[in-house]
């Protein structure tokens, strides 16, 4: 019997790895979303997926826009939430909450000098970047 060679693409452990999301996320949230490419075939026992059509479908529905601020520039939480979409309720309340791994999932002020606590851009910028995103961004 012949052997076929392995189909090319990328498996859902490689498109993970290459995003820096949990597979898990990918095998129970984004895989299952409609408009996730359909396998190109399979690698052993995992399908293969198009990393261009994966990328598309990511770019659409789970990935955040980039923020432009300015690194060394002091914000508030009303301003972040203006920039961001990230309400500044949110953000108050995430400095008091952790991740699974102990990290806090928003990072502590870097100014408490004044009336409300400030954050320099590069903070919130990296914040921003690996902080999940929740629910489809298109709207129907």
């Amino acid at each position: 019997m012949v052997k076929s060679p392995a189909p090319e693409g990328e498996t859902l452990r490689e498109i993970a790895a290459r995003h820096g999301r949990a597979y898990d996320t990918l095998r129970t949230v984004w895989s299952r979303h409609p408009d996730w490419p359909d396998p190109l075939g399979r690698r052993g026992r995992s399908y293969v997926y198009d990393p261009a059509a994966v990328d598309k479908v990511i770019a659409d529905h789970f990935a955040r826009d980039t923020v432009e601020l300015e690194p060394r520039r002091l914000y508030t939480a009303r301003q972040i939430a203006q920039l961001t979409g990230i309400s500044a309720n949110t953000i108050r309340a995430d400095q008091a909450k952790t991740r699974a791994d102990g990290t806090p999932r928003w990072p502590a002020p870097d100014d408490t000098s004044g009336p409300a606590n400030r954050w320099y851009g590069k903070t919130i910028k990296n914040t921003v970047a690996t902080r999940r995103s929740y629910g489809d961004k298109k709207t129907s």
